[in-house]
């Protein structure tokens, strides 16, 4: 498993756009963490699955 994903890779994985993602780093609603060297947004895969269930437990 990887440590960290990119914003496309959770993007993918919750469904929703890139930009959306970025917003919810803005608002505090999903953890990021930079990349040292270019500053880049990555994520948990742990937060990234806790949100997607979180979403999905919703829709039911």
């Amino acid at each position: 498993m990887k440590k960290f994903i990119t914003t496309k890779e959770a993007a993918e994985i919750l469904g929703v756009n890139p930009l959306t993602l970025r917003r919810w780093d803005k608002n505090g609603k999903l953890k990021v963490a930079r990349h040292p060297i270019n500053n880049y947004r990555l994520y948990k895969p742990k937060d990234v699955k806790k949100l997607a269930d979180k979403i999905n437990k919703g829709k039911s």
